[in-house]
Order: structure tokens, then sequence, then C-alpha cells
């Protein structure tokens, strides 16, 4: 069998596994399944109404904040499952059988794909239902997913290497804090005009302002910045990449200790 072959099968089998640990977990359901409807329906029932977000409804402008941060949210389950992982034990014994060590990790990170992908279909089914009307075409529309799967694949690396650097499960959660935080210091929820000068600079140049940028103007059908489009991408793949190599060699320091 070909190292390829062996390499697919392993990660849809540790694919395969996280899954099924997801489906056990009620607090994963909870997270990735129920709060981001809660989160869409408090924002634009709540907090619409005394927003001013100009030409546009409020519930059209916070759709992409509302989904990174419920993506982020979901990243504390990935980080928490890889520490899990390490501190029970479990992948030392993995270690011990003949399978590809890195598909232990592509695992996980797959599964947090297919995971924040349905989470991100609730969001936007409930934001129909909330008034939601984007006017993007279907080019527009597959452009917003690379988007989204690149965001999310940026996120779950991340996750993987909070995971596996953390002294604790505990400490691997409170990881979520920083990205739930983040879309909040962004033009996902208020536009940055309105913000303090010091929080205006940092808001406008943190990874989320153009990714979520990006993904605003591809829905509601304006003429799309190319350079934010570019920058948003930039910034993920810069992470992707720096994350993916930072959690392949603390992954590989720990199994050998």
């Amino acid at each position: 069998m070909s190292k390829t072959i062996r390499i697919f099968r392993d990660t849809l089998t540790m694919t395969e596994r996280c899954l099924i640990l997801s489906k056990r977990n009620i607090d994963t359901f909870l997270t990735s399944f129920i709060l981001p409807a809660l989160m869409m329906v408090l924002f634009v029932y709540v907090f619409g109404g005394a927003m001013n977000v100009g030409d546009s409804s409020y519930v059209n402008y916070i759709v992409p904040g509302i989904i990174l941060q419920c993506i982020g949210q979901c990243a504390s389950t990935t980080a928490i499952s890889v520490s899990s992982d390490i501190k029970n034990g479990i992948i030392d014994r993995f270690c011990t059988m003949p399978i590809i060590k890195s598909s232990i990790l592509s695992g996980h990170v797959i599964g947090a794909l297919l995971r924040n992908l349905l989470t991100t279909i609730i969001v936007i089914a409930v934001a129909f239902v909330v008034g939601f009307r984007p006017t993007a075409n279907l080019l527009e529309w597959l452009i917003v997913i690379v988007i989204v799967l690149l965001y999310i694949v940026t996120i779950s690396w991340i996750s993987v290497f909070i995971g596996i650097t953390a002294n604790s499960s505990e400490g691997a959660g409170a990881f979520s804090v920083i990205v739930i935080i983040l879309p909040y210091l962004s033009s996902g929820f208020v536009p940055v005009e309105t913000m303090p000068k010091i929080l205006k600079i940092f808001s406008e140049h943190q990874p989320m302002t153009p990714v979520i940028e990006s993904i605003r103007m591809l829905l509601l059908g304006k003429p799309l910045n190319t350079d934010t489009l570019l920058i948003a991408t930039i910034w993920c793949l810069g992470l992707t990449i720096a994350f993916y190599f930072l959690s392949s060699k603390a992954f590989i320091n720990k199994i050998a200790k």
C-alpha cells in the first residue's frame, strides 16, 4: 500500500473517531449547533434596533461576524479534544500502532472542519429566518465558501497547537476567549469608524476584519475590494502554514518524551 493511500486511510479513521466523540459529547452539541442559533437571534432582536450600520439591515451586516465568532467558539472543542488525547495517554497508544502519526492531527483538523461547516450552515439558516437577504450570485457564494473553509482550517491548526502545548484541558479551552473576543474588536458587529482611534487602528489591522469585510461584500453583492480579499487570504494562509509546522514540531516533541 502506498504512503498516500495510508495517509488518506488513517486520516479518515481519525476523523471518524473525532466525529464519534463529538456526537457523544452533549457540550459539543450545544456549543456547535444550539449556540450559533441563539447568538443570531440575540444580536438581531436585542441589539439590532439600536444599531446603525448605514444602508444595510443589521442582520445582513452581522452574519459574517457571527459566523467567525461561532467558528471561534467551536475551536475550543478542538483544542480541548487534542489536549485530552495527550493527557489521557491515547496518543501514546496510537503511536505504538502502525499508523501515520500526522493523521492524528489531521483527523482533528478535518473533524473540526466538518463541525464548523455545519455550524456555518446553521448560522446562515437561522439568519434567513430572522431576515437575512443576501444578493450574492453563485460565483460570489462559492468564493464565500472558500474563504470560510480557509478560515476554519486556520483556526483549527491554531487550536491543535494550543491543545498540544496547553498544560491542561481547561487551559486549552481558554483559547476560545481570544477567538470569541476578536470578532467584537473588528468590523463584525459595528463599523470600525465608530470606534475610538486606538481601537480603530487595531480593528483595521487584525486578521478577522479583512475576512469579515470580504464575506460581507460578497454576500451583499457589493463591489469586492481585491486588496481586502488578498489581505484576508494572506493572513489565513500565513497563519495556517505557521501553525501547521508549529503543531507538527510540538507534537513530535510531545510524543518523544
